[in-house]
């Protein structure tokens, strides 16, 4: 396909045709459009926007160029979760089997981490023998049985959306709001979740640096999810420094089992809570309240952390939940971080800490570079806490002692005390719902604004 009247029509400003884009994306899936004119397209949607009916549009064609799963007959409402992506991020791991062992099913379909953001699958994957690129009939056996499963993106899956993607980060398009809603919300609605709660990650270590832009994104996925049927709630999160203690594939990991075992960070449980609420309130109904009475019941008596043990073993994976260590293969080499004064252990940044990790191996640069599982930092405190010169503060973890001593050496400056505290950041920044934006600080501000 000649792509070249679109080009030329959007490089004016000229809103596309429903038609048009279904041709456009027709294009992509075949293999007819050369690299250089789709690239060329998305520069010009970069520049002049899309409309809200071309987004839209394009979100059904891209959702519509693969497999598409139809949950309709089962016995059980579904939902699911999305990222924007952060650092120390492992929430998707406690909120599958949390919100499904609550009577709803999670058909989570998980990416990748790619640059200084980390990914569940990623995660997983340092789980021996655990399989992620599930069939179809699998992936419905344990979403129908179990209530969960994750899978990533397969060949299936909205295909349109890989080939775009791959372009749009080698010629500087990512960054294109409608880009990155019909991104989202094709893989979602193909994978058939009835609603969706999008964790909108806001800060330095996000892509999204402050609320207003932040905003603007929420709006759009919350419109054009309704376009398709779908209950969409947008919870804006903070992201400017790491998520709980953990960063790396196993350490999150384990980071998360900690979540399911009804232990962990105070703050990592509260933003749990602050998205599985929503899910189930979509999912299935109830006063918020009541709802996370039942996830803190969940996660402490054991219920969340067995359904994860149920899945992982469905799927695969060869672990242990009931051992802190999860049976799962220990780093090669570690280096203690000790703190060089007294004083006040600081938040790092996010980002940071995040392109440390890349070097670390735990991530990825390149959307085909392998990952170390093992690889990761373990911050020993929490921010805010005080310490003595000399104490253990953060622990790095690797394949090879050279890249744990650098790591170590290069986290130092950002874990240097400060003499005085500095207050805690409160980890909700605001929620989007059928009412608009509302913004918030704690959870008990949003089981309030649910209840209203």
């Amino acid at each position: 396909m000649n792509l070249l009247p679109l080009i030329v029509a959007k490089r004016r400003g000229e809103a596309l045709s429903a038609a048009a884009i279904d041709a456009f994306v027709a294009a992509v899936s075949d293999g007819s459009a050369p690299d250089y004119q789709i690239s060329a397209l998305l520069m010009a949607i970069v520049f002049q926007g899309m409309t809200e009916a071309e987004t839209t549009a394009l979100t059904r064609a891209m959702a519509a160029s693969g497999e598409q799963h139809d949950w309709s007959t089962l016995p059980r409402p579904t939902v699911d979760k999305h990222s924007t992506g952060g650092v120390g991020d492992k929430l998707s791991l406690v909120l599958a089997p949390l919100v499904a062992c609550l009577g709803a099913a999670v058909p989570m379909l998980s990416g990748r981490g790619l640059g200084f953001t980390g990914g569940t699958l990623d995660k997983l994957e340092s789980v021996p023998g655990l399989a992620t690129r599930l069939d179809t009939a699998r992936f419905r056996r344990l979403v129908e049985t179990l209530g969960c499963a994750f899978i990533g993106q397969s060949e299936g899956i909205a295909p349109a959306d890989r080939r775009l993607y791959a372009l749009r980060d080698v010629t500087g398009t990512v960054e294109s709001l409608p880009l990155i809603v019909s991104s989202i919300l094709s893989k979602k609605i193909a994978a058939g979740p009835s609603a969706l709660v999008i964790d909108l990650k806001v800060g330095r270590g996000a892509f999204m640096p402050d609320l207003e832009a932040a905003r603007a994104l929420g709006a759009a996925l919350r419109h054009t999810a309704g376009a398709f049927g779908r209950r969409c709630e947008v919870v804006y999160t903070r992201m400017d420094a790491p998520l709980g203690r953990a960063v790396g594939n196993r350490p999150e990991l384990l980071e998360a089992i900690q979540l399911l075992r009804g232990q962990g960070p105070a703050t990592l449980r509260e933003l749990v809570l602050a998205l599985a609420v929503p899910m189930l309130r979509l999912a299935r109904g109830g006063d918020p309240n009541a709802l996370a009475a039942e996830c803190d019941a969940a996660l402490d008596d054991g219920r969340a952390l067995a359904r994860f043990a149920e899945v992982l073993a469905a799927q695969g994976g060869r672990m242990d939940v009931t051992r802190d260590d999860a049976g799962l293969p220990a780093p090669a080499a570690t280096e203690t971080l000790r703190a060089a004064a007294d004083g006040v252990l600081p938040a790092p940044d996010a980002r940071a800490v995040g392109e440390l990790c890349v070097a670390l191996g735990a991530g990825r640069a390149r959307a085909e570079d392998a990952v170390d599982p093992a690889a990761g930092i373990v911050f020993l405190e929490d921010w805010g806490a005080s310490v003595r010169a000399g104490q253990a503060i953060a622990r790095v973890e690797a394949s090879d002692a050279s890249r744990a001593a650098r790591c170590a050496e290069a986290l130092a400056p950002l874990l240097t005390p400060d003499p005085v505290a500095a207050p805690a950041s409160a980890p909700l920044l605001g929620v989007e719902d059928e009412r608009g934006f509302r913004a918030l600080g704690r959870l008990s501000e949003l089981l309030g604004g649910m209840g209203r």
